[in-house]
Parts: C-alpha cells; structure tokens; sequence
C-alpha cells in the first residue's frame, strides 16, 4: 500500500491510496461471490451465473463498494499512523481501477495546526456583588407583590398605579373617529417607560378626569395619532404585610420566621449574583481568546454549529420558524456566530490538549459529590449511576472537561476583583 498526503489548505487535505491487487483482490472477490449467491438471472441457476458476466452486468457497482470498503479500512490506520486529526467524515473523491492497482482519492477537513498565546498577558475584571439590606427589601418588595391586592382608590394615581378608561381615536380636528373606542382599557403605569406619552399623560390623574394623548409617528411623513383617555378607576397594588404566618405560606412552610426567611432572599441573591459573576468572566475569558486567536474553521464544523443554532432557534419559537421566514437566508445570518462557536472549540481543545487535560471515573464521582451537596434528594452513588450511563456520560464528560479548561486559563490569566452593586431591576 502506497499513500500520499497533499494539503489543500489549512483545514483541508487529500489523501490517494494506491493499493495492489493482492491487497484488493480477496475484497473483490469476496463481493463478486456474494452476488453470485444472490442474484437471478433468467437461464442460469441461482448461484451459477458465470462470473464475466457478472461483471459485465454488475461489475461498477461493485467496484464501487470495494473501493469503500478500502477506503474505509486504510484510513482509519493511516490517519493514526500519521496523525491525522480529521475534523469530518472523510469522502471519496474518485478511484480507478488500472495496472493491478486500485487508486482511492479521499477528500477530508482536518483540525488546523496553531500554538497558543501566552495567557499569563491577558488581564480581566470579574464583579464582585455584595448584597445590602436593601436589596433584601427590595427583593422581598417583588415577592410580595405577586401575593398583593388591587384596591380602588380616590387619589391620584403615581407611577406604580394601573389606570382603568375609556380611549376613543381622534381626527385632526379633534373629533372622535367612529367606531374607534377601546372600553375599559388597562394601563399598567409600572411597565410602561418613561417617556410613553400614555404614561406621562395620565400620571397624577384621577377617576372621572380626562386627558388628550399625542402619539408622534415613527415614520416621517406620517401623521401624529391623537386619543382621548377618559379615566374611570385608579388601582393601586395593596401589599400585605410580611410577618410569620406570611411567611410559612408563600414559602409553603420552608420558614417559619420573617428573619429566617430574609437571610434566605440574602443568600439566595448572593448566589445568583455570585453566579453571574462567574458566568460573566467566562464568557469574557472565551470572547477574547477567540479574538486573539484567529484560526481558520472547519466548513463541516462550522455547519455543524450553525445546524445547531437553528434547532435552538426553531425550540425557542416553539418548534418552527415563523411563517415567511427563509430557512436558507436564517441560516446562512447563523454563520458568523457558528465560526465563533467553531473557533472557541477549537481553542479550547488546544487548551486541554497542551495541558493533558481529561476526564476519569474519579472526576465524575467528585462532580457527583459536589452535585449531591446542592440537592441531598440525590445520595453521591445515585448521581455516580447516572452520569456514567450511556445517555449522560459524554455529557458530564464534556462539562467536566469545561471547567478544567477555564480553571487552567484562570490559573495563567489575571483576575481584578471589583466591587459592585447589585443592579436594580427594571420595570
């Protein structure tokens, strides 16, 4: 067996194998014998037509199966023998059949060959959150507002109120337009922005008065919209007060005290906030070693990716593509995003690989333990079962791996802890 090697480009090679009739030959013959047992042909016995005429008749098709069958064995020993790192399937390009040989033209991606920066240059800023009483209160504020009551009231309603009216359209000349009445139409004023002329209009209003709104067109050359809003009612949310029976009911008995409750919301807010933390330097981390390393991408990886982000994409509209959407063009928009995916794992393969990275049973079973402290419904042998079955094994491999990757680049990376507030939420 002869092989030659040519690079096509940095994530691209062919490999042509030329093999003599010796080491094809018992393949040929074996496929040959095997569809003289099977086929029929009307005047001869089945197993008994002459293998010339098999040839004639059949011949290509079996060359071709032979030639597969080939390329299949070869590569697999060659790509170890000269490391080859294939980054898809390899596929045929041709073969030919001719003085005593059979020469196979495979075409592949391989992953390309690059060295990696030197971390220990890279600086990084990770938050540091520390939680205040009163972002326990202004927590706890959420949590009781989904257990409040709406209450009428006579006053003038604030930017937390919901105002109940009438909105009827109105003309140029300020005149309602027929058929154009909206009865008995909520306005939230918590969740609509600022600058919303319906809530800046009705701030301060009160039931039984009426106000003018001007809608500004989006478009230029377009006319402004005019309603009038005639307020009915004004609803403000009424919270309940936070004491211990309160308590024992929204968290379903969990906690029995209001102080026991509050340093749970605390620890809670602590280590979601700990978590974005974290979650935040990582991305960070992978977005700049991306960045720096600006290595070409396999076409059958990048593809791969792209596949996959239109799966997300079509789950997360609950299963398809909204109508009139192009699938093709989508996809092909997915693109710059699959070749960040793309390159990220490549470096991060680089990563593992220059630092002898893997995974052993013993790994496994210490993430089991880490896992059955956070949820002690789950004893560690239990976990341990799990995440070694079929289903979940290259799963918790493939996360385990990740964060040994991004210990590695934290090790070697510079980290500055910076203080910072726990952000308000938006209404």
């Amino acid at each position: 067996m002869q092989k030659n090697i040519t690079n096509v480009s940095e994530t691209e090679q062919q490999l042509e194998i030329i093999l003599t009739a010796e080491e094809y030959q018992p393949e040929y013959d074996q496929q040959l014998e095997e569809a003289r047992r099977s086929v029929k042909i009307k005047g001869f016995r089945q197993g008994h037509v002459p293998a010339g005429m098999l040839k004639r008749m059949i011949g290509p098709s079996i060359e071709a199966e032979v030639a597969e069958k080939m390329a299949s064995k070869y590569f697999s020993s060659i790509a170890d023998e000269e490391k080859i790192n294939p980054a898809s399937r390899a596929q045929i390009d041709n073969f030919n059949y001719g003085d005593g040989q059979l020469t196979i033209r495979i075409s592949y991606e391989i992953h390309p060959e690059f060295e990696l920066k030197d971390l220990s240059a890279y600086s990084f800023t990770q938050a540091e959150y520390s939680v205040t009483d009163e972002d326990v209160e202004r927590e706890i504020k959420l949590i009781l507002k989904g257990h409040g009551t709406m209450v009428t009231i006579e006053e003038a309603a604030s930017e937390g109120d919901t105002l109940i009216g009438d909105v009827t359209r109105l003309d140029a000349e300020g005149n309602p337009v027929e058929n154009a009445k909206n009865e008995n139409h909520h306005f939230n004023l918590e969740y609509l922005p600022a600058d919303n002329p319906f809530r800046m209009a009705l701030e301060g209003k009160k039931a039984g008065e009426s106000v003018e709104v001007t809608v500004e067109p989006k478009q230029e050359g377009d006319e402004p919209l005019r309603y009038r809003v005639e307020v009915k009612e004004v609803k403000r949310l009424e919270l309940p007060e936070l004491d211990d029976e309160l308590v024992k009911e929204i968290t379903q008995q969990r906690f029995e005290n209001v102080a026991d409750f509050k340093a749970d919301v605390r620890l809670q807010l602590q280590e979601h906030f700990s978590y974005k933390a974290e979650q935040d330097l990582l991305e960070a981390l992978s977005a700049k070693l991306i960045e720096e390393h600006p290595v070409p991408t396999p076409k059958a990886m990048v593809a791969s990716f792209q596949n996959m982000l239109l799966e997300n994409a079509k789950r997360q509209m609950g299963g398809q593509l909204p109508q009139g959407l192009n699938e093709a063009g989508f996809l092909e928009s997915l693109k710059p995003n699959a070749e960040k995916h793309a390159r990220w794992l490549l470096v991060s393969q680089k990563i593992a690989k220059d630092n002898d990275l893997n995974v052993s049973d013993e790994d496994i079973k210490a993430f089991a333990e880490k896992q059955a402290e956070k949820d002690p419904s789950m004893t560690v042998e239990q976990l341990v079962g799990t995440y070694m079955s079929t289903e979940f094994k290259d799963y918790i491999i493939d996360t385990i791996l990740k964060e040994k990757i991004y210990d590695v680049i934290k090790s070697k990376v510079t980290i500055t802890k910076e203080a910072t507030p726990i952000p308000v939420h938006e209404n």
